[in-house]
């Protein structure tokens, strides 16, 4: 319900540059921002929406800092951060951003692709990080949640767009 507040808003941007539409993703966020995964998502996209404010596009290089300003917005925005939770997926997918950049390789493909990595691999990692999902034998949803956006949006990127009849 977030994503699609998100998405409503980002059509309705002024104009098609990264400032505009994630600040309208940013705002939508906040706006419809449901569960605790929700709210903290809205702290990511408004992380992202200021390190990309006044870009009318964006590098593998730029995306990295604005994840890193991402992350750094969710853990500020709470008083009792968790890990294990979407928390330390969107660390860990700034953490990877950050590395593949600093590695010479930060095209905007190579940048995703090792976000996607680093979130599937943190995904997996949140039952031992948390003893609730441990003991419940599942993942953290919110941050499966955020691995399935940036997958989703990795796919895209490559052109790999399946048409889905509704």
């Amino acid at each position: 319900l977030t994503m699609r507040s998100v998405i409503d808003e980002a059509y309705r941007a002024p104009d098609r540059s990264a400032s505009a539409v994630t600040q309208a993703m940013a705002r939508g966020a906040l706006m419809g921002a449901r569960g605790n995964s929700g709210v903290i998502l809205s702290q990511i996209w408004r992380g992202l929406a200021q390190s990309l404010a006044d870009k009318e596009s964006f590098t593998g290089s730029d995306l990295a800092d604005a994840l890193l300003q991402g992350s750094t917005m969710a853990y500020k925005g709470l008083s009792h951060p968790v890990e294990g939770t979407i928390l330390t997926v969107i660390k860990d997918v700034a953490a990877a951003a950050q590395a593949q950049v600093a590695s010479g390789s930060s095209d905007l493909i190579s940048v995703m692709e090792a976000m996607v990595t680093a979130a599937n691999e943190s995904v997996a990692n949140t039952p031992s990080l948390l003893p609730v999902l441990r003991e419940a034998g599942v993942v953290d949803a919110g941050g499966q949640g955020l691995y399935t956006i940036l997958e989703g949006a990795f796919h895209y990127l490559k052109g790999e767009v399946e048409q889905i009849q509704l």
